[in-house]
C-alpha cells in the first residue's frame, strides 16, 4: 500500500510552523504596509534623549551667562554719567546732584534694558542655529543663563564704574568740582530683559522655522498583489 502524500507548502504561503513574529511580519506585508523598525533606545523619534538635552542645556546656560561680561563692559561704556557736586556745610561734606532735572539716572537703566533686549535676541538666534529642535530644557537654559548674565553684567558695571563712596570722592576732587556718581541700576526689573527677549524670540523662531513633528496617522497603504508584491 502506498502512503498518502502530504502536499508540500507553496513557496508563497506562510508555513504553519513559522514563529509568531514571522507570521505577523508576513501578515503586515500582505495587508499593505511594512512592519515598523525596532525602536532605538539611544535616541527617540524626536531627537536625543532627556539626559543629552539636559547636558546641552547646561552648556548653553553657562555660555549665555558668560556673555554677561560683554554686557557689563558695554553698559559701563555706554551708560550716561550722573554728575555730582560736593560742598562743605558746617564743616561737613555734602554731595548733591549738579543737574536736578537731568535724566541721566533714567538713561542708565534704559541703557541696561536695551542692551539686555539686544543680547536676548542675539543669543536666541545663535541657540536656534545651534539646536533647532528646541525643547523645555533649552527654554530653561535661556531663562537661567540670561538672568545670570544680567546679574554678572550689573555687578561688573558697578565694579568698573566710579567709586561707591561719594563723600570720599568729593573730598578727593575738591569743593564745587563735578564728578560722576557710581553706576547704579535703579530699576531691578531690567535684569529680566535678557531672559524675556531670549525666550520669546527663540519660541517664535522654533514655531516658525523649527522642524515639524511627523504625522501621527496610520501607515500608508501600498497596493499589493495576492503574494505581497507591490503593484506597478
Amino acid at each position: 500500500m502506498t502512503a498518502p502524500l502530504t502536499p508540500s507548502p507553496s513557496p508563497h504561503e506562510p508555513s504553519s510552523q513559522a514563529s509568531p513574529s514571522s507570521q505577523s511580519a508576513w501578515q503586515g506585508a500582505a495587508d499593505g504596509y511594512a512592519a515598523p523598525a525596532p525602536f532605538d533606545s539611544g535616541y527617540g523619534q524626536d531627537g536625543p534623549g532627556m539626559k543629552t538635552e539636559v547636558r546641552e542645556a547646561a552648556v548653553i546656560a553657562v555660555a549665555v551667562a558668560l556673555g554677561g561680561v560683554l554686557l557689563g563692559l558695554l553698559w559701563w561704556w555706554l551708560a550716561p554719567r550722573v554728575p555730582l557736586v560736593g560742598d562743605v556745610v558746617d564743616q561737613n561734606w555734602v554731595v548733591y546732584l549738579k543737574d536736578t532735572e537731568g535724566e541721566q539716572a533714567v538713561g542708565v537703566d534704559g541703557t541696561f534694558t536695551l542692551l539686555g533686549l539686544a543680547f536676548g535676541v542675539v543669543t536666541a538666534f545663535v541657540v536656534f542655529l545651534v539646536r533647532r529642535r528646541g525643547g523645555v530644557p533649552l527654554v530653561v537654559a535661556l531663562t537661567v543663563g540670561g538672568l545670570l548674565g544680567s546679574v554678572l553684567a550689573w555687578r561688573l558695571g558697578v565694579w568698573l564704574g566710579p567709586a561707591q563712596d561719594v563723600v570720599a570722592h568729593a573730598r578727593s576732587v575738591g569743593k564745587g568740582v563735578t564728578f560722576s556718581a557710581p553706576l547704579k541700576l535703579g530699576a531691578k526689573g531690567a535684569l529680566l530683559a535678557w531672559s524675556l527677549a531670549a525666550v520669546l524670540v527663540h519660541l517664535g523662531l522654533t514655531g516658525l522655522f523649527g522642524p515639524r513633528d511627523p504625522d501621527p496617522g496610520g501607515y500608508e497603504a501600498v497596493p499589493k498583489d495576492g503574494y505581497g508584491a507591490p503593484l506597478a
